[in-house]
């Protein structure tokens, strides 16, 4: 595609976008193979295939992603100079990899990455991502440094405006993909009434429809819990697509089976432009291992001494938190299999909430990662074997983040640990996305 180059662009536009670079270092997980609603505890107590190739020629993989790699602990301002921002009026290919040719995408409510990391794995130019949160921009920006990075309420943005950040044109966009907030749906949420229907962050999938009329990309790609089928919002949203010439399909996939070792059930929602039909085997997994918690952690060294942050940020728990972790069995005890002397008044009173303080076992997926994942008063978090939750590396590593991908400390363990537990895990989009660029969008 033949763009024009706009001569002397001014001042302030000449200054859209800069991607900072970061030293390279290596991840303590470098040797390995390779949001959904928090549950709260009634008595919580607080505590702490193939894709495009490396420049070396080597394939792309979830390990080896993340260029480039950087330390654990680093500080960046999400807005960065924008005196920096090199125009975006003549765009030039920003990986060694990527030419026009490849197919475009546009990453909305981006988080940490996730979804994003597994785009680039199945080939896509990820160009341009949205995120509100400055940690999470942070996060994001030091591992995909050549993404453009609006940190900006998506309500605030325009259609035209987003593709002139990105250097592309009405219609010329592939993939347009988003995962809104998923609180607002969340079945847990429902029950406890802790959100209600009036929550405003259900109606931002209205804003991706307005997105879509505006950007019209080629397709579109939504996830979101199964609770989001349920909602009059996601009906409003298909009589959209169709109203707007976009055919579309859904379906609730489970994580397990395209190699995620975490029980996790996503909606996945794929639309394409024009009159063509959606292929009824989309999202069917093809060729996926069976991943268990033992799969992906084990291999691990000890945490506390590793030199890696996001391994070894400790945790403080009061003794009688301690001694029931410990009394609490190896390998997939819950708290129901702890002495009565150790027991909280609140669990012996309740039968709900079973899997608070318990243990993930070895040879199963692990439960749904969770913004609470660092802490078991939320959740089946603890270590296997050890007398310690999961640390917030097993956990990206269960998200299936490759090993080096690195994470803003800057703000401590629970803003971490939501940018993990809310991510789209890239090994659970990639075969959708792999399959989308192969079949479809070729």
């Amino acid at each position: 595609m033949k763009m024009e180059t706009k001569q002397n662009p001014p001042p302030h536009q000449s200054a859209r976008c800069a991607h900072r670079r970061w030293p390279a270092s290596r991840s303590v997980a470098r040797h390995l193979e390779d949001s959904i609603a928090v549950p709260i505890d009634p008595c919580a107590v607080s505590a702490d295939t193939p894709g495009p190739e490396s420049e070396l020629g080597e394939p792309l993989s979830l390990q080896s992603l993340t260029e480039p790699t950087i330390a654990s602990t680093f500080r960046m301002s999400v807005d960065g100079d924008r005196s920096r921002r090199p125009s975006f009026a003549a765009p030039k290919p920003r990986h060694p990899w990527t030419a026009r040719s490849m197919n475009t995408a546009i990453d909305l409510f981006a988080g940490a990455g996730g979804l994003s990391t597994g785009l680039r794995v199945a080939g896509f130019d990820v160009r341009g991502a949205v995120e509100l949160d400055p940690t999470s921009a942070a996060t994001y920006r030091a591992n995909h440094p050549s993404t453009h990075v609006v940190v900006r309420d998506i309500r605030s943005i325009t259609g035209p405006w987003l593709l002139r950040e990105v250097g592309l044109e009405r219609g010329e966009l592939d993939l347009l993909t988003g995962c809104p907030p998923c609180q607002g749906f969340s079945s847990l949420r429902t029950r406890r009434r802790a959100t209600r229907s009036g929550d405003p962050r259900n109606d931002l999938v209205q804003e991706v429809l307005r997105l879509i009329r505006s950007i019209r990309p080629r397709a579109v790609v939504l996830e979101n819990v199964p609770g989001l089928a349920q909602n009059p919002r996601f009906s409003l949203l298909r009589s959209g697509l169709t109203r707007s010439g976009y055919s579309h399909d859904f379906t609730v996939v489970d994580a397990t089976r395209y190699g995620v070792p975490q029980r996790r059930k996503r909606l996945v929602l794929l639309a394409l432009r024009g009159q063509r039909p959606v292929p009824v085997d989309w999202a069917a997994p093809t060729g996926i291992v069976f991943r268990t918690v033992r799969d992906t952690i084990a291999q691990l060294p000890p945490a506390g001494g590793s030199g890696d942050p996001l391994h070894d940020a400790p945790e403080r728990r009061s003794r009688n938190v301690l001694a029931r972790i410990q009394a609490t069995p190896k390998d997939g005890g819950s708290r129901r299999d702890v002495p009565e002397e150790f027991a909280l008044d609140c669990h012996l009173a309740s039968d709900g909430y079973s899997d608070v303080y318990g243990r993930m076992a070895w040879d199963s997926p692990s439960p749904t990662i969770t913004s609470g994942c660092h802490n078991p008063s939320k959740g089946r978090f603890l270590h296997p074997q050890e007398d310690r939750a999961i640390t917030l590396r097993e956990a990206a590593l269960l998200q299936t983040f490759p090993p080096s991908y690195q994470f803003d400390l800057s703000r401590g363990k629970e803003h971490v640990a939501r940018q993990i537990g809310n991510a789209f895990p890239p090994r659970l989009i990639e075969p959708i996305a792999t399959r989308l660029a192969q079949e479809v969008l070729s």
